[in-house]
């Protein structure tokens, strides 16, 4: 920070760059356009008076960058910053901030706004976008998913603003934060003493409140047959291993439906796999471990439950206007906090001699469920490939490697073996489609010695503007290996529709309307185009080894795709 205690001044645009980096900012994922000029300025003043700055990086898609640093967050922690090109740009990126939003994942975004004086003031408008781009609420297209919006008035507010931005981002909650930027406010020039200074605000980190964890102990303690159902993972390393070990000792069974991060290992003793319908049949107490939608309300009974307990940094999930799951007992906080209350407070509770049963049950069932996904994922190849089969060669492949895995209707978890923290990711239930291969990127760029896989959806890789990503991955060496499980068709449509109409005319079609996604395009074509590694596999004994080869070609820092002809589900 030393270095900064020189700068004088400078264009206001290149002060954001100097401010962001003292509130802990490393990457700035930005998209740049007529905006800009400022920015770029001041980015190159700042610069040659060797500010400390976090890195700026071209991403030629909005969508990428939000992806990229919804990515760098999952596999550190650590918030980044995202720039788009005003109302054009924020539009490409809004769908990266509601999955970030759904997802509690804090990043600061920005765009500029376009001049709103015509002459006379320096940075008014020059060209035709400048009047084209113009709206009367520019933030009207953020202002939902983002946590806290405001637009910059004077230059002298860039560092107050971006104190108030992270801290907002970083609270309990967490999530986006949204701050336009006018371009003749950029051009300004101010005063850069100071940009080194420690941040004026500290983020509110909410914790649980006592006499709800001693009511969800006592809960727990007491009940015959509980069950918790974890979707977005067991909070931090410390609090993921204590969660393991909790379940195990009170012989708790865990469910991870449609799971978005790992709260436990694939093969724990207690885990009971993403179906919950059986379990909770009979539950009498469940906890609903940050889960925004933890059972199919008219698909899965719960019969015999007498409580219910939601625990995450939003249990009741405010954001969301019809949410209807009961909620007798409420933990708020990050689940880092949560769990390490809870479990801490049950310490001590006497184990009546159910639990030492319950425990054996849970063990043998889980293993024969474990066998039984081999046996399904690995039988009947001569038809074809399957996604529990791609899951399954993938999940051996990485067995030994420190792996994320990014998953958007592609593998499957429990076919695919996943232990660790930060293993696995599944796309945001926001269904913001093209997120798995950018944030797959992002992570990559976060922990260079990760192996990070991004397995997707045919129809999902051309969300991802995939040729923007592969330029990306190229320019910056990011090697990324991206899993293309092709079936031809919007296949999660298809589910849906025969879900509400398993007799339907639709549903008997061979094709069935406004779901096929035929020709396939040559997607390897697409990648070569970047230099990349890529191959098509239909045969299932080819598969094992392509994946192989994938990551021996990605572990060099080249990226690599095999686009994978699989069934329909």
């Amino acid at each position: 920070m030393a270095a900064q205690q020189k700068l004088g001044r400078m264009t206001a645009g290149g002060t954001i760059f100097a401010r962001l980096k003292a509130l802990g900012i490393d990457v700035v994922f930005a998209n740049s356009g007529t905006d800009f000029p400022p920015v770029i300025e001041g980015l190159a003043e700042a610069a040659a008076q060797d500010a400390d700055l976090p890195l700026a990086l071209v991403i030629p898609h909005e969508h990428a960058a939000m992806g990229m640093a919804h990515g760098y967050y999952l596999v550190t922690g650590e918030p980044q910053a995202v720039m788009l090109h005003t109302n054009v740009g924020l539009s490409n990126g809004a769908t990266g901030a509601i999955n970030a939003a759904c997802e509690h994942v804090p990043m600061i975004v920005m765009s500029g706004r376009t001049p709103v004086t015509e002459a006379e003031r320096f940075g008014a408008r020059t060209v035709p976008i400048a009047w084209g781009q113009e709206m009367r609420d520019q933030t009207a297209l953020i202002r939902e998913a983002a946590k806290w919006d405001y637009e910059l008035r004077f230059p002298e507010q860039i560092a107050p603003l971006l104190d108030r931005a992270y801290a907002i981002a970083q609270s309990t909650p967490k999530g986006p934060v949204y701050l336009s930027l006018p371009r003749e406010v950029l051009c300004e020039a101010v005063d850069a003493a100071g940009l080194d200074a420690p941040p004026s605000i500290q983020p509110v980190r909410t914790g649980p409140d006592p006499s709800a964890v001693k009511a969800a102990a006592a809960a727990l303690a007491a009940a015959e047959k509980p069950l918790v159902i974890a979707q977005r993972g067991a909070g931090d390393e410390a609090s993921f291993a204590e969660f393991g070990a909790w379940a195990e000792e009170w012989g708790i069974a865990v469910s991870s439906w449609w799971a978005t991060h790992l709260a436990i290992p694939t093969d724990h003793p207690c885990h009971v796999g993403a179906d919950p319908g059986p379990w909770l049949k009979e539950a009498d107490v469940i906890v609903v471990l940050d889960a925004l939608a933890p059972w199919w309300p008219d698909l899965h009974p719960t019969p015999n439950v007498k409580t219910v307990i939601n625990i995450g940094p939003d249990p009741i999930f405010s954001r969301f206007p019809v949410r209807g799951f009961r909620s007798d007992i409420a933990l708020r906080g990050e689940s880092a906090d949560t769990i390490p209350a809870l479990v801490a407070e049950m310490q001590d509770m006497p184990r009546g001699p159910t639990v030492a049963a319950r425990r054996q049950k849970l063990s043998e069932t889980t293993a024969t469920g474990r066998e039984r996904l081999v046996e399904v994922a690995t039988a009947d190849t001569e038809r074809g490939i399957t996604k529990a089969y791609v899951s399954h060669c993938l999940g051996e492949a990485l067995e030994g490697r420190t792996s994320s895995v990014f998953s958007e209707l592609g593998t499957k978890l429990g076919f695919l073996t996943r232990r660790e923290p930060r293993s696995w990711f599944q796309e945001p239930h926001s269904g913001g489609l093209g997120w798995s291969f950018p944030a797959a990127m992002g992570a990559k760029l976060a922990d260079p010695e990760r192996t990070c896989v991004a397995t997707m959806g045919d129809g999902s890789y051309m969300f991802a503007n995939p040729t923007a990503c592969h330029q990306v991955a190229e320019a910056l060496g990011l090697g990324v290996v991206v899993i293309i499980l092709n079936n031809e068709e919007w296949g999660a449509v298809r589910a849906s529709v025969a879900g509400l109409y398993p007799e339907g005319v639709a549903a008997k079609s061979n094709i069935m309307p406004l779901t096929a996604l035929k020709p396939t395009p040559d997607f390897c074509k697409t990648a070569e185009a970047s230099r990349a590694f890529a191959r098509r596999v239909t045969d299932p004994a080819e598969l094992p080894g392509a994946i192989a080869e994938a990551l021996k070609v990605a572990d060099t820092g080249r990226q690599a795709l095999i686009d994978v002809s699989v069934l329909p589900d």
